[in-house]
Parts: C-alpha cells; sequence; structure tokens
C-alpha cells in the first residue's frame, strides 16, 4: 500500500502541477519528472511484485530509466536558476538513455516468453551488458549530483552579486532535492530493492512538499544570471558616466565616495528590496562597474556590503535613548532587514555574536 501511495503521489503531482494557470519552463520539468517517476515506480512495482509475467511486453523499459534522474534534476535546477544554455544542449543530457534502448532492441523483440525467461534466469546472456549499465548508471549519479551542486552554488554567488535579500530566492530547498537523489543513488549502489524502492517513494513525497506547497519554487521571480542584461539604463535616459570594465583607481576612488555619501545620506539601505541596478541607476553608471568597485574597495559582494550597512545602522539607532521602547526586530526592519532570520544570521556573520549579546554588552536590555 505504502507504494502504491507513492506511485500515486508521483502522478497526481505531475498534473498538479500542470494545472496551474501561469507556468514557467521549470514547472514542465518538474511534471515532466514526476511522471517518470511515477512510470519508473509503476514499471519497478510490477516487476518486484512478480506481475510482470502477466505484462511481459514492458519488460526492460525500466533500465535506462535511472539515467533520466539526474540529469533532469540537474535541468530543473538550470531552468529555475535563469541558467538556460541552448535547448538542443539540454537533450544531450539524455543520449545516454536513448543509447541504452536502441542497444536493448534485441532484448524488446524477443517473444514474451524468452523475456519472462530472461528475468526468471538472473539475465541470462544479458548479465555483462547489465553490469555495464549499472557502471554508467553510477558515474551518471555522481556526475549529475556534482553538476547540480555546481549550478546551485554559480546562482547563489551570482544572487550576492545583485540582491541585498536573497532569502526568498537563494533556493536552499534545492539542497534537500540533492541530498535525497543522492541518498537514493547510494541505496542503488547497495543493491536492497525494498530500501531502495522506499527510499524513492520518500523521495517523491520530499519533492512533492517542496515542489507544490512551497511558493519559492512554483512562483520564483525572475532571476538574471547576468547583472549586464536587467534593467540597465539606457543611454537616452541616463549619461553613462563610465562604460569600460578597466577603471582607473582615481576613477573607483570617485565611484566610492559618491557611493558611501549616497548611503551615508540617503540611506539606500533601508529599502529592503535594494538592488544593484537601482543604485547603478541612482550614480548613472553601469552596474558592472558599481559591482566592480563595491569588490575591489570593500572586498564584499553587493549583498555583503549592504547587510553590513544595514547592521551598522542597527549598531546606531540601538543604543539610543528614544529607541529603548522598541524591540530588537522592529529596530532591525527599519535598517532594512526583511525578516527575523535574515538579520539574525547576518549579525552573527558579521559582528561574530548574536544581536541580544550585543545588546547586552551595551547593557542594554530589549525584547
Amino acid at each position: 500500500m505504502f507504494y502504491l501511495a507513492g506511485i500515486f503521489i508521483a502522478y497526481f503531482s505531475s498534473f498538479l502541477i500542470l494545472g496551474k494557470k501561469k507556468k514557467v519552463s521549470a514547472d514542465y520539468i518538474l511534471s515532466l519528472w514526476f511522471l517518470i517517476i511515477g512510470i519508473h515506480l509503476t514499471l519497478f512495482f510490477l516487476i518486484f511484485s512478480g506481475k510482470y509475467i502477466q505484462i511481459p511486453y514492458l519488460l526492460g523499459l525500466e533500465i535506462p530509466l535511472p539515467l533520466i534522474h539526474g540529469p533532469i534534476l540537474y535541468v530543473y535546477i538550470l531552468s529555475l536558476t535563469k541558467q538556460r544554455p541552448h535547448r538542443y544542449l539540454w537533450s544531450l543530457h539524455f543520449l545516454p538513455v536513448l543509447a541504452i534502448y536502441l542497444i536493448l532492441w534485441d532484448f524488446f523483440r524477443l517473444p514474451p516468453k524468452e523475456k519472462i525467461s530472461v528475468y526468471q534466469n538472473g539475465g541470462l546472456m544479458y548479465q555483462e551488458l547489465r553490469k555495464n549499465i549499472n557502471v554508467l548508471i553510477y558515474l551518471s549519479g555522481f556526475l549529475y549530483i556534482c553538476l547540480s551542486i555546481f549550478s546551485l552554488q554559480k546562482y547563489k554567488k551570482n544572487i550576492a552579486k545583485q540582491y541585498s535579500n536573497i532569502e526568498k530566492i537563494n533556493l536552499n530547498w534545492v539542497y534537500y532535492l540533492i541530498i535525497g537523489i543522492s541518498v537514493v543513488w547510494i541505496l542503488i549502489i547497495l543493491k536492497d530493492d525494498t530500501i531502495t524502492f522506499t527510499s524513492v517513494v520518500v523521495f517523491v513525497l520530499l519533492a512533492a512538499y517542496f515542489g507544490i506547497s512551497k511558493a519559492g519554487i512554483l512562483n520564483l521571480p525572475e532571476i538574471k544570471t547576468n547583472i549586464e542584461t536587467e534593467n540597465i539604463p539606457e543611454e537616452s535616459e541616463i549619461s553613462v558616466k563610465y562604460q569600460k570594465s578597466s577603471l582607473s583607481e582615481e576613477a573607483i576612488r570617485m565611484i566610492y565616495e559618491n557611493l558611501a555619501y549616497k548611503m551615508k545620506s540617503e540611506k539606500l539601505f533601508k529599502d529592503p528590496e535594494l538592488n544593484l541596478n537601482t543604485i547603478a541607476s541612482t550614480l548613472e553608471i553601469h552596474p558592472n562597474i558599481l559591482s566592480q568597485v563595491i569588490n575591489s574597495i570593500e572586498n564584499k559582494n553587493f549583498y555583503d556590503y549592504i547587510n553590513t550597512q544595514r547592521i551598522e545602522e542597527f549598531k546606531r539607532i540601538a543604543v539610543l535613548p528614544e529607541n529603548q521602547k522598541f524591540t530588537i526586530l522592529s529596530l532591525a526592519l527599519e535598517s532594512g532587514f526583511n525578516s527575523k532570520t535574515s538579520f539574525n544570521r547576518n549579525f552573527k556573520k558579521y559582528v561574530k555574536c548574536s544581536p541580544r549579546d550585543f545588546l547586552k554588552e551595551q547593557n542594554l536590555d530589549m525584547e
């Protein structure tokens, strides 16, 4: 019953995602993945339960399917993070699956009784081929887990260069999917069919939860991984003072001093939705130039630079007598943070202690 529930959830999740009114490419990929998982679980259950004798024409279809899950997770992450290579390049990831089906073509042409005999007798003449396919499956699993982690880390570095608050778009939940599929691959290597099947069902539940109930997955805002293409001011609208990426030290210093003045006088960091392009437009420079200046002078990305400013603002206003009636969270929001979690994490990162410990050192007691 547990296995059948997993199969049902996989199919149901696939069609539930397709029922969305506003779908993006990542939604279609996730829906397709759930459908493939459902088919894979169905075929595995038929073999596991011995019912394959009644439907021998389906035998062998399940063999290449493990080679799909790694690539489709990777492609899903690429689509989700808007790292979009040409579509024909995506299809190359699935060529091994097609190749295995072609290699198994002679098996698919066997009469039903001979197919059943092959399965009942441990593979017969196909044992060596199956071993080679298993090795390919293990290598594929390892490769695509690494590629998935790399693509997610690349995305996180890119958004840290552009946004001052990334908690809603950092996609940390994707790591759970990567960990989940990694566990499945390990169990496949250990060759315990019962535990493997169970782990896949649990993974389906995990993926369904994150893929449907989490708003961050299905309603992710459009994130550009190349800051050169997002909302760059047109020359007809703003006189772009610096166009070259190679700046003199004097130019860098001048831009930085202008930036520091704007931060101090206008407190731009108080805007929780502040991004690199907004400030670049204010300073009338290209976003790439601003990013270069911040990195050159502060040795920080945009995210760290702005949140350091917010921390300093909190430290400044928290010790003012007139602010003792406010809570820590209210002052954190006033400083530009958009959540308690973001504030606490950044405060500990930059100040090396919790906000409450900092206030105790100042002989202050706030809620």
